[in-house]
């Protein structure tokens, strides 16, 4: 089970190719869900959009909330905005929204400390940072120790999914990719007991969280060996068979 959306184009999904190349079963099921936060709750937060010279995104859910949050109290983003996304993807979604102008959207390579590198060079603007209720810590803790100008702006919140379908089914694995799926899975299921299931985790809070449950985990990435997840597991599936 990979705690996912399934892929749009999943017959050119690694996951497809995994699953052909072993004939095993994966199944998709997002563990968490994305609920808004409407502009008046929004408003209760006291801050004033146009205040700010800076917007960063690190996912296209920012994204979406944030215009809609702006949509939704009639404000116009001035074109002199500047745009700071933590990857390449991010920056073109947001074509979906504004004009972009290269001179206005800075691009990050795909992490936060990648886009923290950039904002280095731009300490005198004002940023704001549109975010779930759950995040991580590693651009605010930056942002305020370092003294920049910076607000936390919570425009949507990460719940956990409905998986109460899935009490009486068992998989062989399941793969996690943040907290929130480790959180959802014990919201969802109290009592779970890990028993043989393997647990996959992709990323150092997935794990870290995945241990503070009291999971043993089985398969972890990224590393040098297994950067993705499908790599990860196709290391595993060889090693349980004894292939190489």
């Amino acid at each position: 089970m990979v705690s996912q959306p399934e892929p749009a184009d999943i017959s050119n999904s690694p996951y497809h190719k995994l699953a052909d190349k072993y004939k095993i079963k994966i199944d998709f099921r997002q563990f968490i869900k994305v609920d808004p936060i409407d502009s008046k709750e929004f408003r209760k937060q006291k801050i004033d959009i146009l205040k700010h010279t800076a917007i960063i995104f690190t996912s296209r859910n920012a994204v979406d909330h944030f215009f809609r949050i702006c949509k939704d109290s009639k404000i116009e983003m001035p074109p002199e905005m500047k745009y700071f996304c933590i990857s390449e993807q991010t920056a073109n979604y947001l074509q979906k929204y504004i004009v972009v102008r290269k001179r206005k959207v800075f691009v990050g390579e795909r992490t936060a400390q990648d886009i923290l590198n950039v904002i280095k060079k731009h300490k005198n603007e004002k940023y704001l940072f549109p975010c779930s209720n759950i995040r991580k810590d590693d651009i605010p803790s930056f942002m305020n120790k370092d003294g920049y100008n910076f607000t936390e702006a919570i425009i949507y919140k990460t719940v956990a999914a409905d998986l109460s379908d899935l009490e009486h089914i068992t998989y062989d694995i399941l793969a996690f990719f943040s907290p929130s799926g480790i959180n959802s899975l014990f919201v969802n299921f109290p009592d779970f007991k890990q028993n043989n299931t393997r647990i996959a985790v992709f990323g150092p809070t997935t794990a870290q969280a995945a241990r503070d449950a009291g999971l043993i985990i089985d398969i972890e990435a990224p590393l040098p060996n297994a950067p993705s997840m499908t790599g990860a597991l196709e290391l595993y599936i060889k090693k349980a068979n004894g292939l190489k």
